[in-house]
């Protein structure tokens, strides 16, 4: 079974606010969820953040793998260190006609 930390769509039509859950990869977006472990409202001004600190740490800590937006909340709010590669890196090796 493969579970992942990502987001869950909440509120209503254009005012949405995010659940950050703990789910099998394999179940719906909105489906049943393992976990919670915070949200985010990004209509706030600036986004409020809300995570449960040790909830996280745990899951992380138990192989949980987060999507790169979850990473990037999980951050800021200083539950794991920045990698220096968050994403796969841009090559530019292009053969040229001569």
């Amino acid at each position: 079974m493969a579970v992942k930390m990502r987001l869950t769509r909440m509120g209503d039509k254009k005012s949405p606010f995010y659940r950050i859950v703990v789910i099998d990869s394999r179940k719906a977006q909105s489906g049943e969820y393992i976990d919670k472990i915070g949200y985010v409202d990004p209509l706030k001004n600036p986004a409020e953040i809300n995570i449960d600190v040790e909830k996280a740490k745990e899951w992380i800590a138990k192989g949980v793998q987060p999507t790169e937006t979850v990473k990037s909340y999980l951050v800021k709010a200083g539950v794991i260190e920045q990698s220096k590669k968050l994403s796969a890196p841009k090559t530019n090796n292009k053969k040229k006609k001569e």
